[in-house]
């Protein structure tokens, strides 16, 4: 009898301990998935000096200046994963488009407004690379615990779900937009 109440208790013991490391992953996946959001937020506030900032040299441009505009704010309203990817998507080609156009403005890319812009870009992207690999991080470890066993028995019983990565849609986008100036 004192055998199987140390077994019982070992369980409990287990489970418990399972269960904090499952609330814990949880934690850390919304934590990351929240600095995604602060760093894609510098992004968005960065784009409209940006823009205006060609805009005053390319004028017959307006075309790329709305595409980038919309996709700003397509990138903004997006709720979920999936539209933040679609969305970030289609503002990371726009700005490669919006910066082809500067590329043809000497005058522009020797503006030391624009150069200042053009490197907090840099950075911010630099950010938003290492903030995507932190949360895919996290994602992958709780995945991984909801998967084995045994903690997927305590996980399906409290009904953890896996979080999906996030991912760029094409390897061409996976890197850092090129700007040269």
């Amino acid at each position: 009898m004192l055998v199987l109440l140390i077994v019982v208790v070992f369980l409990l013991l287990y489970a418990v301990s399972v269960y904090n490391k499952l609330v814990r992953l949880r934690t850390l996946v919304d934590e990351a998935w929240s600095g995604i959001n602060v760093q894609l937020k510098k992004r968005h506030d960065l784009i409209p000096n940006l823009v205006e900032s060609v805009k005053g040299y390319a004028t017959h441009e307006k075309e790329t200046f709305e595409r980038v505009t919309q996709a700003r704010a397509g990138a903004m309203q997006a709720h979920d994963l999936k539209s933040q990817e679609a969305a970030e998507n289609s503002l990371n080609a726009a700005l490669g488009r919006l910066m082809v156009v500067a590329e043809q403005y000497p005058e522009l890319k020797a503006n030391q407004n624009f150069m200042q812009l053009q490197d907090q870009l840099s950075l911010i992207e630099s950010d938003i690379e290492k903030s995507r690999r932190y949360y895919n991080g996290s994602v992958r470890d709780k995945n991984i615990m909801i998967d084995t066993f045994p903690s997927n028995l305590i996980a399906g019983m409290f009904q953890f779900t896996k979080s999906l990565f996030f991912e760029l849609e094409n390897e061409a986008e996976k890197e850092v937009p090129k700007v040269q100036f």
